[in-house]
């Protein structure tokens, strides 16, 4: 059953990238919406988790309110798909005409002074685009890691799409994701990390929306080994085509404390980054998944279906 499963998500995800970005892309963005909508009325696990997590985001939001949103963020993570399928097709031209990213600086101006950096970002409208916005727009390869995804052809998917949109992709296994990113920050290089999930069960606890989650250590301890800034970033969708987004700026080291102490703070100021972004575009956070402690219980999720995100450096 498991074998049979696992193929037939690695062929469902492999005719979205064969079928989808052959479309037109007021077409793609129509079919993303009805299947969107198709899967908001079924009311299954994960459209209840997401409303779930969209209620502690909006705590004065009353049952109507709360369905609108889950409504419109089912719609908003459809469009990641649609998006993400067709990508390899955008030109560079496309691409720059569909992102608008503020703050842009922070990042000139930390890879010009020789300084890695670390842009760490929640799951918010498109990450991917926006890492082909960097890589293409910005001309700035960069690295990620990426959860490894069950099957592994589906994995491997992931990782050559990545790959062919100009992306260094490392996996998550075998503990040498972390020494290899903080080599590429101690060269002056770029590296990108979706950190606001923790996926091992050992990140750091932080307040996030009043009550207690837990979020990757990775980003803070590599900033403080490297001396890379780290930058947090949240992205956003409006009424037109283009996705908005701000690099915010640098979050500062402490300058005293133990390194788990001075984790927790870096750690606690990159969640109030987020929470600021998600409070913002609440429609736009595509979390799927358990992420507070409370609601948390000791059977890790699946992988099958995700997003290999880059989310688990520890």
């Amino acid at each position: 059953m498991s074998t049979l499963k696992d193929r037939l998500s690695d062929g469902l995800y492999g005719a979205g990238w064969a079928t989808v970005k052959k479309l037109p892309e007021p077409v793609a963005a129509g079919l993303g919406r009805r299947i969107a909508d198709f899967a908001w009325k079924r009311r299954g696990k994960s459209v209840l988790r997401l409303e779930s997590n969209l209620a502690r985001v909006v705590p004065d939001a009353g049952p109507e309110r709360l369905a609108e949103l889950s409504k419109a963020a089912m719609r908003s993570y459809m469009r990641y798909w649609m998006e993400s399928f067709r990508l390899p097709t955008w030109s560079t031209e496309q691409v720059e005409r569909g992102v608008d990213i503020k703050g842009v600086h922070h990042l000139r101006d930390g890879l010009a002074a020789g300084r890695g950096v670390i842009l760490a970002l929640p799951h918010l409208a498109n990450w991917d685009l926006a890492g082909v916005w960097v890589t293409r727009c910005l001309g700035l390869p960069f690295t990620t890691v990426a959860e490894r995804l069950k099957p592994e052809t589906l994995y491997d998917r992931f990782v050559a799409y990545r790959e062919s949109l100009g992306m260094e992709v490392l996996p998550h296994t075998g503990g040498s994701a972390f020494g290899t990113l903080a080599r590429r920050l101690r060269a002056g290089g770029l590296i990108c990390l979706v950190a606001d999930r923790d996926l091992s069960a050992s990140g750091t606890e932080v307040t996030f929306f009043g009550d207690t989650a837990r979020m990757p250590a990775g980003p803070a301890i590599l900033a403080q080994q490297t001396g890379a800034l780290l930058l947090p970033v949240t992205l956003w969708y409006d009424d037109t085509t283009v996705m908005r987004g701000r690099i915010h700026a640098p979050l500062d080291v402490p300058e005293s404390g133990t390194r788990a102490e001075k984790t927790s703070v870096m750690t606690q100021a990159l969640a109030d980054a987020f929470a600021g972004g998600i409070a913002d575009h609440p429609e736009d956070w595509h979390m799927l998944q358990r992420l507070w402690l409370a609601d948390l219980d000791e059977r890790p999720e699946p992988a099958v279906g995700a997003e290999p995100d880059g989310e688990r450096v520890e």
